[in-house]
């Protein structure tokens, strides 16, 4: 393979920047640039060890410089590695990688340090994935569930339900091919029972993962309601700042303001949404139904309702498209004589809190609600957690592929029909830890990573 570079660094000024090379000839490409002041060259260097010198293009110098050389197979990648420390101006990394490049080594893909560590067995496809959920980790419990993927928690679980399968066949396929050889018959109440107990691991896999979803990449969540109910108050108490326009003037908010927020270990992408109301403004109608449009899509809905007004017809039309929602039904204003019960609301949507959200507390009430829907409450984050959408999906399908093995085994049908079903879930499984992926597989993997890593 080609020697590649990248800026291993965030693209912006900063105290160091680091030049990435790897490769075959990365220390050859690193020696023509750079001079350590020891005299000492690159190509001689053990490897862990570092040296202070000067970055230079031919006799003009360009920025004094610590080079780290990780020699193969020891190194991030499997393979020789130079990071070239260099001041972290951009114009300074810039001019330093140009040169790389000029003497040699070529751009790296997006992910292509990770991919070569994948390729050369430093890590699994799970693991990989995982690296970028611990550099996009935004609070403790995301970054321990990241962590314990790519230090192989879920490739080991998921090894252990693969062998216990690989064997399950194997006994099948013995026995079914050489039927005249003495070979004991597989008895299916082991079977079964092997097959079960790989289902409740599978299912447990799948379900931490619906629930660590809401910490490790946030939920897509809308607040809303009729217009002047405390939606933009609430919003602004989440988010910590004065993120919407709170005014007593009813519709104030037309437009759908953003804003990221956490509630506990849940992470919120929230949506404060224009008031749900019947109007006849041109404007406001836009907002409303881009309001409507949210709700429909979101995976988490917040409906605000005003306590010290009755619920009328608006109301009740928002209750009913809640209703078959993931929803947090919030009545708002507690602080004023109430015109209607939580019961009232209940009989559409079954979690609902009482709160004031322009008094202290509120946030409490909804935290402990939202662990409760999102299944996050006592969500133990140091267990395996699958670490992105194709691991999950790999593992729903190999846990409907055991589920056919069983309905197979209750209807009586040939071993041969029941050891497909079980072959469908050992390749599902190795897919999910890239020892069975397809280029194709791999290749989408790493480009969701960014330049660099």
């Amino acid at each position: 393979m080609s020697t590649i570079a990248a800026i291993a660094t965030p693209n912006a000024a900063g105290g160091i920047g680091i030049i990435r090379i790897s490769g075959e000839d990365a220390f050859l490409v690193a020696e023509k640039c750079f001079t350590a002041f020891s005299g000492k060259k690159i190509t001689e260097m053990k490897g862990y060890t570092a040296a202070y010198g000067q970055i230079s293009e031919g006799d003009s110098p360009i920025d004094e410089a610590v080079a780290v050389v990780y020699r193969a197979p020891k190194s991030y990648t499997g393979e020789d590695v130079v990071e070239l420390c260099c001041h972290g101006g951009l114009f300074i990394m810039n001019k330093v990688l140009r040169l790389v490049f000029k003497l040699g080594a070529c751009p790296a893909a997006p992910g292509e340090f990770t991919k070569r560590a994948f390729l050369n067995g430093k890590m699994d496809l799970a693991q990989a994935e995982s690296v970028m959920n611990v550099i996009s980790a935004s609070g403790e419990a995301a970054l321990n569930a990241a962590r314990n993927t790519l230090r192989g928690k879920v490739s080991i679980k998921i090894g252990e339900i693969c062998s216990s399968l690989i064997n399950s066949a194997a006994a099948l396929a013995v026995w079914s091919d050489y039927p005249d050889e003495d070979i004991p018959a597989v008895e299916t109440e082991t079977l079964y029972k092997t097959l079960t107990d790989n289902e409740e691991e599978l299912q447990k896999l799948i379900k931490r993962y619906d629930s660590g979803k809401a910490v490790t990449e946030g939920v897509n969540t809308v607040i809303c309601g009729k217009p002047n109910v405390g939606k933009s108050t609430l919003m602004n108490a989440l988010s910590g700042c004065e993120r919407s326009i709170v005014t007593s003037v009813a519709g104030t908010t037309r437009d759908v303001v953003e804003e990221t927020v956490r509630v506990g270990d849940i992470l919120l992408r929230l949506a404060d949404t224009a008031g749900i109301h019947d109007t006849k403004d041109e404007v406001e109608s836009i907002g409303v139904s881009i309001a409507k449009e949210r709700i429909e899509t979101a995976d988490l809905v917040l409906a605000v309702f005003d306590v010290s007004r009755p619920l009328d017809n608006e109301d009740t039309e928002l209750l009913e498209m809640c209703k078959e929602k993931r929803c947090l039904a919030i009545i708002n204003k507690s602080d004023l004589a109430p015109r209607f019960s939580e019961e009232n609301v209940r009989l559409y949507i079954p979690h609902v809190i009482t709160l004031s959200a322009k008094t202290s507390g509120g946030e409490e009430k909804i935290r402990v609600a939202l662990e409760e829907i999102l299944g996050t409450g006592g969500l133990d984050f140091s267990q395996e957690m699958l670490a992105a959408d194709r691991q999950y999906e790999c593992a729903r399908q190999a846990l409907e592929c055991i589920r056919e093995a069983k309905t197979a085994i209750d209807s009586g049908l040939t071993i041969d029909a029941v050891n497909v079903s079980i072959d469908c879930a050992i390749e599902q499984l190795l897919t999910l830890t890239g020892k069975k992926a397809s280029e194709e597989i791999v290749n989408e993997v790493f480009s969701k990573f960014c330049v660099g890593k």
